[in-house]
């Protein structure tokens, strides 16, 4: 007999290997990170304490098994093709911007949700704090181009045959057009994909118009429209099952409504997995399943460097973080918290991503997209009862249940309460009490800002749009959570409007206080909205199901409630982050503005808000009835209205919401400004 001299234990690790192979559960993930580019960023332009930057562009291969209850919420996953492994494959493009070298970083993984496929900027900011950008899709129906990051994903199939549905989509455009793509709404355009007609035959279609939101639908005859393309040939066009052509072409002014029988819908709810999937393995692995190392370790790292994540979800996105939390995806099939932090940036609905025949473009605002799915209860962040619905629930309620909440920032521009009701995420359905807010949200308005600060015409309303920018006391904000997260720093406390306050009121003349300026409309208009029935196959408490019921029809005649800021003698509001706009006007700033004649006059302008500039001098004013005080009885002197500058900007510093440098930055401006010079 031979005996062998290798110890017992190494004889075992074979069989060790095989057990654990076989044994093991399956668990998906990430499979591949494909590296297409790797270059310096900025030409290697140095960012503070983290050096230079380098950006990584790939894409992720992941995959997702239909049998873990960790996906089982996915619509249409159990009808999704599978691989040899029994898995639901997709690939995200991705581009990471991180330290060249890692031990430069602050250890914080700051994922940018991109908005409809489009990244939004780094912030250098925050790149010379160390942050680790990512930027991943997420989105399945976004088309590739103009930069835009795009996702891959399946379509459902029920035993290997096409899956048909109902489909209620709606146009409206800037210019007389002849052919649109079915896709092509308001906030989508042509940059996402069209679900193709089942055939070109109308007969069970139907094609409708109207002028205002709540105007009744005029029927628009079989024999005016088509399921064609006329930009090459005459009306009926080439035959299409993706593009719709009019006669008469689609007009300025109206709202286009088609409803039709799509096919082959995407399993779009995958963009919940891959973002969780993606996250999980950047922060806690080093390599992926094939063996391909993990993009933020450098060569000869034995520890995964990334301390923490945040997400941040901007408008859109911020709708997609609310329902990602609400669904249980912070959580990975580990059963580890993929985030530490939310910014929930200008967003206060839900997203239709895990809907059959999804439309997670839409706006679901008062005149675009009014009744998008998106829009049902729970709104608030703490576990309520909502006595519309009869439903209990809250944003933090499976994270509650898995120990995995994460901090959360919630920030707000003042159009979120005109268009997207943000006071329900405080306040009770009916709008009668305040709420208690849970010990790990803040929630922070920016006083008077619109959704997205610019100054330019708007073309709907006709009136110059709201220029204040949030931009510096979100950058302060941002770093606020940062230091929540990394170092235990409390933030500042929430800022917004409330009931007990008096600050947040119906959107009324009298309760708001809103002065009458000469020349400018005010109809209280806000973006209501009752319970909606989208049919028994949709589960409107998750967002997820089938939508068969087209239009949806009010399940009663109660009305959730929608509260907005009051505002002062000016028409600015009082409450939130009275930024130096704010504290320091130079005219009137506002989160929303009325359509104008030809535009669907008296319904809101989207999401655009107005400024509305003082007068010089009291004589001006008064010749023009101007309630509100002139420039001259403000300040007396460009000198006065510098150093009221100054003095707002240190005061927003020393409260936490203004970094030194834009407070510099802030009185600067104040100085070459032409106030009174």
């Amino acid at each position: 007999m031979i005996k062998s001299n290798i110890p017992v234990k190494w004889l075992l690790i074979p069989i060790l290997l095989i057990w654990f192979i076989f044994s093991a559960p399956l668990y998906a993930g990430i499979t591949r990170v494909f590296i297409l580019k790797t270059e310096p960023f900025l030409e290697g332009r140095q960012f503070g304490t983290a050096g230079s930057y380098i950006m990584i562009t790939g894409q992720f291969y992941g995959e997702v098994d239909p049998g873990s209850p960790f996906n089982s919420i996915i619509q249409d996953i159990a009808l999704a093709p599978v691989n040899d492994k029994g898995m639901v494959e997709y690939i995200s493009d991705f581009v990471i911007l991180r330290p060249a070298d890692m031990l430069k970083s602050n250890g914080l993984l700051f994922l940018s949700l991109p908005n409809r496929g489009n990244m939004i900027p780094a912030d250098t900011v925050l790149l010379g704090r160390g942050y680790v950008y990512l930027w991943c899709a997420w989105q399945g129906d976004v088309l590739k181009g103009g930069n835009r990051l795009t996702m891959k994903v399946p379509y459902a199939a029920e035993n290997g045959g096409e899956i048909a549905g109902i489909l209620r989509t709606e146009y409206q455009v800037s210019e007389p057009a002849k052919t649109l793509d079915l896709s092509g709404g308001f906030f989508t355009g042509n940059t996402h994909y069209s679900y193709e007609a089942v055939s070109t035959d109308k007969s069970e279609c139907s094609l409708t118009k109207r002028v205002l939101e709540a105007d009744k639908r005029e029927l628009i005859p079989n024999s005016e429209w088509a399921f064609s393309d006329c930009s090459k040939t005459r009306f009926p066009g080439a035959p299409s099952l993706k593009k719709i052509s009019l006669r008469d072409e689609f007009q300025p002014g109206f709202i286009y409504e088609l409803i039709y029988k799509a096919k082959n819908p995407l399993v779009l709810g995958l963009g919940f997995a891959a973002i969780r999937d993606v996250c999980s393995f950047l922060r806690n692995d080093l390599i992926d399943k094939s063996g391909y190392p993990n993009p933020l370790a450098d060569k000869g790292m034995t520890e995964n460097p990334v301390r923490a994540a945040i997400m941040q979800g901007v408008s859109q996105c911020s709708n997609f973080a609310r329902t990602f939390l609400f669904l249980g995806f912070n959580q990975d099939e580990n059963g580890r918290q993929v985030f530490d932090g939310i910014n929930a940036h200008i967003g206060t609905r839900r997203i239709s991503l895990n809907v059959r025949f999804g439309r997670p473009g839409g706006g679901g605002l008062q005149h675009e997209d009014h009744l998008f799915p998106g829009n049902d209860p729970p709104f608030t962040w703490s576990v309520e009862y909502d006595s519309i619905s009869g439903i209990k629930g809250g944003i933090l309620q499976k994270c509650i249940e898995t120990n995995t909440c994460p901090k959360i920032f919630q920030t707000l521009s003042s159009s979120e309460y005109w268009q997207l009701r943000a006071s329900l995420t405080t306040t009770d359905s009916y709008g009668t009490r305040d709420l208690d807010i849970p010990d790990n949200v803040r929630i922070y308005l920016f006083s008077g800002t619109q959704h997205t600060p610019l100054d330019a015409a708007d073309q709907m309303s006709g009136f110059r749009q709201n220029y204040n920018s949030y931009y510096p006391y979100h950058r302060a904000l941002v770093i606020a959570l940062e230091k929540w997260i990394l170092e235990g720093k409390l933030p500042p406390v929430s800022r917004y409007p409330t009931l007990a306050s008096g600050t947040l009121v119906p959107a009324a003349r009298a309760s708001v206080g809103w002065p009458d300026i000469p020349g400018i409309p005010y109809n209280g208009k806000v973006n209501e909205l009752p319970l909606m029935d989208y049919g028994p196959q949709y589960d409107s408490r998750n967002v997820t199901g089938i939508l068969t019921l087209e239009p949806p029809v009010p399940k009663s005649e109660k009305i959730y409630s929608a509260l907005v800021p009051k505002v002062d003698e000016d028409g600015n509001e009082v409450a939130g982050i009275r930024g130096i706009n704010i504290r320091v006007p130079v005219g009137t700033f506002t989160g929303w503005a009325l359509r104008k004649e030809g535009s669907g006059r008296g319904d809101l302008s989207g999401l655009n808000g107005m400024f509305i500039p003082f007068k010089k001098t009291r004589a001006e004013r008064k010749e023009a009835g101007d309630p509100r005080r002139s420039l001259q009885e403000r300040y007396g002197s460009h000198e006065k209205y510098v150093a009221a500058v100054r003095k707002a900007a240190e005061a927003l510093a020393a409260e936490g919401f203004l970094l030194p440098g834009d407070a510099r930055s802030e009185m600067e401006r104040a100085e070459k400004s032409s106030i009174l010079k």
